[in-house]
Parts: structure tokens; C-alpha cells; sequence
């Protein structure tokens, strides 16, 4: 008799659980999706954006919103568009879920389709003679500072003055090269699993001339599973930041035991990423 009662109690216990979990989930508001189509006036062809506008945006005519403007648009929303099918970030599902729990503030997430086979020279701040490529961040840079970024104040009430750029593999390379590079447009990054081992290491020589004194929020992370260079290459930054004035509060660093080289590994990381970047006020 004592077992079935306690056997009831833990089925009826399990069930209150269940439907507060049920109801936490039904409370979560999803944000919407915008597809912008845009042709760069900087290179060829189409650099289509699509734009998370978080839940809450159409009913507060008076907020403005930080942005996030990531790399390699194709695989952060949409799973048929993912560069493998199935395998995208699932990023509007974990900005919903961190601004849902109050563990982020709402921020406008604006994903950058990239080029396709020209990703390589666009997301790279130096020619590689090895691979007789790269060093075309330069020309990224000024279609995100001159053609999109204005789009998107103006079609959105944003906050001009707070904005991150991110990505990941040769997106995070990218991100940090342009949040060293910028830090007077962008105060924070997305820097996941980067491309480190780009020319030498040149993004290193990069961090140890930075002198600015601004010293942007910057999401460090890598996978246990990405390689033993990957991880040293990931540990040497975080060592070179912190060395030039980065701290715990403004460097969030991150090893993700079980993580490889994919989508499915960034989309695991997506939410406390964006915790870190944009902290409840």
C-alpha cells in the first residue's frame, strides 16, 4: 500500500511537471522572420538578408532595439535553406526562449547570406598565399557599414549605437577581425569556433596591436571535437585578449566538451551566446 501511494505520488508529481513545463513553453512568444532582398553595390550578385524582429516589437512603437548582424545568413533560420538541409541554428527559436525567460534583453538578429564560393575571399581580413585567396574583409566591412547597416535603421527602430556582428568557422574570423577593426560601430561579437589558423595566424597580430580603448563584449567559443589545433588556436585568443585588457565581464569564453565543426554544435551554443551579448538591463 505505502509503494502504490508513493508510486501515485510520483506519477501525480511527474504530471504537475509536465504541464508547468507545457505551460512555460506555451508562454513563449516567437518573434517574426523578414526575408530583405539586396544587391550589394561592393560585390556581385545578391546578399539577401533575413531579419529576426523580436516578439513584443509591434506592440512598443516606442523601444528601440540593439542588432546582431551575422555571417552566413543561409544557415541561422530557416532549416531548408541550410547549407546541410535539416542542420541550421535554429537562432530565432533561442532568442525567443532567452527574452521568454528574461535571461536576454530583445535585440534585432539581422542574418547575412554570404556568397557562396566567394565566401572564402569575403570573410578573410588577409590574402593567404597558401590557398591564393582571401583578404576581401575589407569590402565586407564597408557593404555592412554603408549599404546594410543603414537599411536596417531605417527600416527598424533600432539602436544605432549598439550593435554586434557574429559567426562562426571563417563568420567567427570575420566577426573578430571587424569588432577589432570597428569597435567604434560594433560593441560586441559572436566569435564561434573562428578560423584562426587563416595565414598564419594573422588574426593573433591583429589582437596584440589592438590599442583602442574600447573593449567590445566578445562570445568566445570551440568545440572539444573540432581538433587539437582548433582548440590551442581558440585558447591562444582568449589568452591575447585577456592580455590586452579583456575580462571575465567583457570575454565570455566557452569550451564545449561534446562540440564539432557544425551547425548542429553552433545551434547548442546560440542561446547562452546571445545571453552573454545582450544581458537583461
Amino acid at each position: 500500500m505505502v509503494t502504490a501511494r508513493l508510486s501515485s505520488e510520483s506519477f501525480s508529481s511527474t504530471l504537475r511537471r509536465l504541464f508547468r513545463l507545457e505551460n512555460r513553453r506555451a508562454t513563449v512568444r516567437p518573434g517574426r522572420i523578414e526575408r530583405i532582398p539586396h544587391v550589394s553595390t561592393t560585390f556581385d550578385g545578391s546578399r539577401d538578408l533575413t531579419v529576426y524582429v523580436p516578439p513584443g516589437y509591434d506592440e512598443r512603437d516606442g523601444r528601440r532595439y540593439p542588432v546582431l548582424y551575422m555571417h552566413d545568413g543561409q544557415n541561422l533560420f530557416e532549416p531548408e535553406r541550410a547549407f546541410i538541409p535539416g542542420q541550421h541554428w535554429r537562432l530565432s527559436e533561442a532568442a525567443d526562449e532567452a527574452i521568454a525567460a528574461r535571461t536576454a534583453s530583445p535585440m534585432i538578429i539581422v542574418g547575412i547570406d554570404n556568397g557562396g564560393v566567394a565566401r572564402g575571399d569575403e570573410y578573410t581580413p588577409v590574402r593567404d598565399p597558401k590557398y591564393n585567396a582571401g583578404g576581401r574583409a575589407g569590402d565586407h566591412a564597408r557593404m555592412l557599414l554603408e549599404e546594410i547597416k543603414p537599411l536596417i535603421d531605417e527600416r527598424f527602430r533600432t539602436e544605432p549605437e549598439k550593435n554586434g556582428v557574429g559567426g562562426s568557422s571563417l563568420g567567427g574570423l570575420l566577426a573578430l577581425h571587424l569588432v577589432l577593426r570597428h569597435s567604434d560601430v560594433f560593441d560586441r561579437a559572436a566569435v564561434m569556433s573562428p578560423s584562426i589558423w587563416w595565414a598564419d595566424r594573422a588574426i593573433l597580430r591583429e589582437i596584440d596591436d589592438y590599442d583602442r580603448r574600447a573593449r567590445p563584449r566578445i562570445w568566445l567559443d570551440v568545440g572539444g571535437r573540432e581538433g587539437v589545433e582548433t582548440l590551442r588556436n581558440t585558447r591562444l585568443v582568449h589568452e591575447r585578449l585577456l592580455a590586452r585588457g579583456w575580462t571575465s565581464r567583457t570575454l565570455g569564453y566557452h569550451e564545449d566538451r561534446r562540440g564539432d565543426h557544425s551547425e548542429r554544435a553552433w545551434a547548442r551554443r546560440a542561446r547562452p551566446m546571445l545571453e552573454f551579448l545582450f544581458p537583461p538591463a
